[in-house]
């Protein structure tokens, strides 16, 4: 498309500018994508399910999180380590997929779990108890494999 001049192109620029959106600009920011992957088993009353995890590892990675993906691989996911156990909250603005977010222990077992989080919302998702790391995987994951308060994850 051809802008006039001067002022006229000035405005299409601004009217343009408006309609991109700023997630993508944000998205560029976000260090979430080429991260180490690492594998995880659940070990539920089902059985053993196995997840390849993307490792956010660095605050800035965490921070970012599975924000602006819009897809996610069939056994995949994210994990997100702590320096030290902690209470944690974790929210889902600029989350365009739905997640669940399992909550662990220091061992590795289950603390809590919220099935089916909001894509994009800002409602706080707290850890129930002392976390020493959280787990996003596709929301309906934890369902699938009958995940429980108190079951095993193995690294």
């Amino acid at each position: 498309m051809l802008f006039g001049g001067g002022a006229a192109r000035l405005a299409a620029l601004v009217v343009l500018a408006a309609l991109v959106p700023m997630t993508g600009l944000l998205a560029a920011s976000c260090p979430n994508t080429g991260l180490k992957v690492a594998p995880f088993v659940f070990v539920t009353a089902k059985g053993r399910f196995r997840y390849n995890l993307e490792v956010a590892a660095t605050p800035r990675q965490q921070e970012c999180g599975l924000m602006h993906r819009t897809s996610m691989a069939r056994g995949g996911g994210m994990y997100f380590p702590f320096d030290a156990p902690k209470e944690t909250a974790f929210w889902m603005e600029n989350t365009p997929l739905s997640l669940d977010l399992i909550f662990l222990t220091t061992d590795r077992h289950v603390l809590s779990i919220t099935a089916g989080a909001k894509p994009n919302s800002r409602m706080i998702i707290g850890s129930k108890g002392v976390a020493a790391s959280v787990i996003e995987l596709g929301a309906g994951e934890a369902a699938r494999m009958g995940l429980k308060p108190g079951d095993r994850v193995e690294r």
